[in-house]
């Protein structure tokens, strides 16, 4: 998947969840020139990818200029994964979800020549946020990972989204993800999900994820 940015500033993927905090994520960090992927994780949460492309024509309102928007499906690998896992290896579901996420937006990254991703983690606010699985999930690339709203307040947030008119759009319909274990691991181990992984064959996963649903 491709989609060209112009200029001589640098470039930037965001992953756009279509959540509060990325289209805030977005806005802060308009200085760049930007590119954004949403990842769609049907059939385990309803379909996504609608919502955020109403997020991005906002922002791109906002912004006045064109912020590319790349869609992946990563329905297939969650499955992959959960078949290959044990009842409690299954906490690391999330874990897994957001290497693959990374490691898909690096691919795309590289062929848009961005150097670098964009998230709007917030340290805490979710299990896949603790300290020690934003290290784990971050171990899954090479790319510089930025992060703008790791320290903000959730409330400060919220007041951004609502300024530049993307919190309505975004708690519209709140997407719960049924691949989500009951107790998520929130201390993740880099050895334990590497060793998860190498039952996969990561690399045919990418390539999966790129190409939309059957």
């Amino acid at each position: 998947m491709k989609c060209e940015c112009k200029g001589d500033r640098l470039k930037g993927l965001v992953l756009n969840s279509g959540g509060i905090d990325s289209p805030v994520a977005v806005y802060t960090m308009a200085q760049h020139d930007l590119v954004s992927i949403h990842f769609d994780n049907y059939p385990y949460t309803s379909n996504t990818t609608p919502l955020t492309e109403r997020i991005t024509h906002r922002l791109e309102r906002v912004l006045d200029r064109q912020v590319p928007l790349m869609t992946a499906w990563l329905g297939k690998s969650l499955t992959t994964f959960l078949e290959k896992s044990g009842r409690e290896e299954r906490k690391y579901t999330c874990i897994f979800c957001k290497r693959m996420m990374f490691r898909v937006a690096e691919k795309c990254a590289r062929e848009n020549h961005c150097q670098f991703l964009i998230t709007g983690e917030n340290l805490g606010q979710v299990a896949s946020q603790t300290l020690q699985n934003i290290y784990v999930t971050s171990r899954a690339v090479t790319l510089p990972i930025i992060r703008p709203l790791i320290g903000l307040d959730k409330l400060d947030i919220i007041a951004i989204a609502e300024k530049i008119g993307t919190y309505e759009i975004s708690i519209e319909t709140a997407s719960h993800c049924s691949a989500v274990p009951r107790y998520p691991a929130i201390r993740a181990q880099l050895k334990k999900i590497e060793e998860l992984e190498n039952r996969l064959n990561i690399q045919r996963l990418i390539e999966d994820v790129v190409s939309p649903p059957e």
